[in-house]
């Protein structure tokens, strides 16, 4: 196997070892052979492209085409020419499709389905992408250094959106992956030269020679792996992703404090509720005699950025035994204290511990932690509600309608937080607040006339059909096409509510259950909800529920209102559900008797916008990502210039030329790896003419080693002065990095061999000059301080011989162009006066 294609398959296992960072996050996993065979196809054509040849951007053409043209054989064969050449309506299905997976990616938690077609686009595109960058970087344009970059983008993804709980694993899998393609790197430049150094030799007075490249690249390597896996246990600061709001771990696990920064309790239960069966999730017993009002709230939802909500990170302690009473609640309003056991089933696992608002005390078993705002119990490290029974004291409040009309401003600080909205609401969410409670005397007044307009008075339907997406339009769709799920009801009656000064929240949970024969209360897949609370100063935060045929309204709902003319609300879902019986379809309207909260289940992304609206689309994700690609690698730029020139440089030392030893198929290999387009044939030169293409290759190495020389005395602060001879040049950098004798006289050897090449009448090439060039870089290293030695690799001073290299091939372009231009002029002037 030639160097250049076992290289091409390294960098083939590279890709597929850093994608082997996805698996946890689809299931099921037989990707990775679909993506491994295409990988294989677009390695294939890049290697019969180079051996052709064709220019290198030609060949990274051909193999995008090919990957395209695979990509759409999978996804898009009906809507392309022959099923294999696509066109506009294949790159629409491409788009469509790429928004579909970026809806599913918020959809669905980890581990999300193959069968959906969205992301299984983005999984097998991605990676051909990254593959195709892969094998671009370190074949054809041969240099494998930089091919790390989208390596390490790849496994950044997949680290930040996994749990964490194998990232070091795929780490080491990923940088193995990488490491052998370095090496593969290595030992191709190598023998392009005529030998691969096989180790460490001892020279006659018992000093260690040169170590070999491979060996050293090995140390590198497993110092490089050590290092990774050791500072971010050493750092525990250090950990977490791109996402990671969405461990499931939360706080310090002491019990006396952390934070609380888990999943949205909404994406968890859309992907319960996305099955066929209405499955129990809790069985309950409680010693209340009405379980009309028996909510079981999981968390509350206070952050709104305009398009979403979701629960603020908020401190967690240790779980009380008793618990405070709850904000606002004065000592006036009526309550009863109830008892409630609750039984999960043992397939139902959430964060959040589902418990009747407010409680008072709970006995659960394992490792929770309290919320003290919410008055929440998350589970920590991974603790759920699997399987758990648990007995939860709470407070039935049952406040009255004057009682909540009377109700003063609340706290300052309160309002403050609760009534914050983002500078992209719609206008139309504030006008269509304002003009629904006109003539409301009081901010209860107000709450209600907001819920009876979605319950009863503003036309809105209860409908599976509406679409899901992102953007700080989706209330205001919501409002003009007057149909949505529970989500979008509970979602707008509490922005709404804070247009009008009003704190409010959003409160995720299941609604009543169904009684049982046996005195318990079933809760099902289908009994999941949403509903707003409203803050009311002397009550606290109340439930209301604008979600029509949903949930149970509230009694201190049902005071007269300037509306009062209005037909009475259903009391329940089960009466909700005989009452809309008659309604059209299914498809438009949905009863609890029909299909109680399969439209639920489709409204439990926090999205609430069509796709059409201005959320964040996936070419701008595409974007942002190239951004932070582009603004790691551009830092990089000098330091990798400046270790390709280094390994070229060197690397053309190692093979010694003498006259005419030079072989014809040495010169021939040479120079194919040169790049030569073939329009001269080595081979066909006289024999005369081997002296002198020897002493020019010659030339070439030694002041290739020269300027290498120069190069790394200047990167650690020896400015060269090209006005001085080779030898004095050499006794200014002996004298400025106060080198000792042998590397002295290292320095001085490279100078003797440059005066040599460009005096001597034949010149000849001078065998290890490279080992004097790594010996001056290793004693300057030493005597110099760490600043300088960051600072001599990460950003070289001698890397601006890259702008000057710009700049004089820019200045040679313009005098050809220049050159061309005037003989196109004067050709017809030429040709008249013939």
């Amino acid at each position: 196997m030639s160097g250049r294609a076992r290289l091409a398959l390294c960098a083939w296992a590279a890709t597929l070892m850093a994608s082997c960072a996805l698996l946890p996050l689809v299931s099921p996993s037989t990707w990775i052979i679909q993506v491994a065979a295409m990988l294989a196809v677009q390695t294939g054509v890049g290697a019969a492209t180079r051996r052709v040849p064709l220019a290198r951007p030609l060949t990274v053409a051909a193999q995008a085409l090919v990957t395209l043209m695979m990509l759409t054989l999978v996804f898009a064969r009906q809507q392309a020419l022959m099923g294999i050449v696509p066109g506009p309506g294949a790159f629409r299905h491409f788009a469509d499709l790429l928004q579909q997976g970026s809806d599913d990616i918020a959809r669905y938690a980890i581990p999300a389905p193959l069968e959906s077609a969205g992301i299984r686009l983005m999984i097998l595109g991605g990676v051909l992408v990254i593959g195709l960058a892969v094998d671009a970087l370190a074949v054809t344009f041969r240099s494998a250094a930089p091919a790390g970059l989208p390596l390490l983008a790849l496994y950044s993804v997949a680290a930040g959106l996994s749990d964490g709980g194998t990232d070091w694993l795929w780490f080491l899998v990923a940088a193995a992956g990488y490491l052998m393609l370095l090496l593969a790197e290595g030992r191709e430049r190598l023998s392009q030269w005529g030998r691969v150094f096989g180790g460490a030799a001892r020279n006659p007075g018992g000093e260690l020679g040169a170590v070999a490249p491979v060996r050293t690249g090995r140390r590198i390597g497993a110092v490089a792996l050590g290092v990774a896996l050791m500072v971010p246990i050493a750092l525990p600061a250090m950990n977490g992703g791109l996402l990671d709001a969405a461990r499931t771990g939360v706080g310090n696990g002491n019990g006396s404090g952390g934070t609380i920064s888990a999943v949205n309790p909404l994406v968890s239960l859309r992907d319960s509720l996305n099955v066929d069966e209405d499955r129990q999730v809790m069985s309950l017993k409680t010693n209340s005699n009405d379980i009309s009002n028996l909510y079981l709230r999981i968390v509350s939802l206070d952050d709104f950025d305009g398009s979403t909500w979701k629960p603020s990170k908020r401190h967690v302690t240790g779980v009380p035994d008793s618990f405070p009473t709850p904000a606002g609640l004065g000592g006036d309003v009526k309550r009863a204290e109830i008892e409630t056991r609750i039984s999960a089933a043992d397939w139902y696992a959430q964060d959040w511990l589902p418990m009747p608002y407010p409680p008072s005390g709970v006995d659960v078993g394992g490792k929770w932690r309290y919320e003290p705002v919410g008055m929440t119990l998350v589970g920590d490290h991974g603790e759920t509600t699997r399987g758990k029974t648990y007995l939860v004291k709470s407070l039935d409040v049952q406040p009255t309608a004057e009682q909540l009309a009377d109700a003063p401003e609340p706290p300052a600080s309160l309002k403050r937080d609760y009534t914050k909205l983002p500078d992209s609401v719609p206008a139309v969410v504030a006008r269509t607040a304002r003009k629904v409670t006109d003539g409301a005397t009081s901010h209860y007044e107000q709450a209600v006339k907001l819920q009876d307009y979605f319950a009863l008075s503003g036309g809105f339907q209860y409908s599976t059909q509406v679409q899901v997406g992102t953007g700080p339009q989706a209330i205001a769709k919501f409002l003009k096409d007057k149909q949505g799920f529970c989500v979008h009801f509970s979602f707008a009656m509490a922005a709404m509510a804070r247009s009008l000064g009003i704190p409010a929240r959003v409160a995720v949970g299941f609604a009543p259950g169904t009684p049982q024969a046996d005195g318990s209360v079933s809760v099902g897949l289908k009994d999941a909800h949403a509903w707003p609370e409203l803050y009311f100063e002397g009550v606290g935060w109340t439930r209301f529920e604008p979600t029509p045929n949903r949930g149970v309204t509230p009694s201190y709902t049902q005071s007269d209102t300037p509306d009062s003319n209005l037909p009475p609300v259903p009391q329940s879902s089960q009466s909700a559900g005989l009452s809309a019986s008659a309604a059209p379809s299914a498809s438009t309207s949905c009863s609890p008797q029909q299909k109680r909260l399969d439209a639920c289940a489709a409204a439990l992304p926090l999205n609430t916008a069509t796709p059409g609206d201005d959320g964040l689309p996936w070419y701008k994700i595409a974007g942002w990502s190239l951004l932070g690609l582009l603004a790691v690698a551009v830092p990089l730029l000098p330091m990798l210039w400046r270790l390709r020139r280094r390994s070229v440089r060197l690397a053309s030392a190692q093979h010694t030329v003498s006259g005419p030893a030079l072989s014809r198929d040495g010169r021939k290999a040479r120079d194919a790896d040169a790049g030569s387009t073939g329009d001269v044939d080595v081979t066909a030169l006289p024999v005369e003419a081997d002296a002198r293409y020897a002493a020019e290759v010659a030339a070439g190495h030694v002041l290739a080693v020269w300027r290498e020389l120069t190069d790394t005395a200047w990167d650690y602060g020896i400015v060269p002065d090209d006005a001085l001879t080779p030898r004095k040049a050499a006794a200014r950098i002996v004298r400025l990095g106060q080198l000792d004798p042998a590397t002295a006289e290292s320095v001085h050897r490279v100078a003797g061999a440059v005066e040599q090449v460009l005096f001597a009448p034949e010149p000849q090439d001078v065998p290890g000059l490279a080992d004097d060039v790594r010996r001056l870089r290793a004693a300057l290293r030493s005597g110099a301080g760490w600043t300088t030695r960051v600072r001599a690799v990460v950003a070289p001073r001698s890397a601006i011989r890259a702008v000057w290299d710009l700049s004089d091939r820019w200045t040679a372009f313009k005098a050809r162009c220049a050159d061309r231009w005037s003989t196109l002029v004067r050709r017809p002037s030429g040709q008249q006066s013939g």
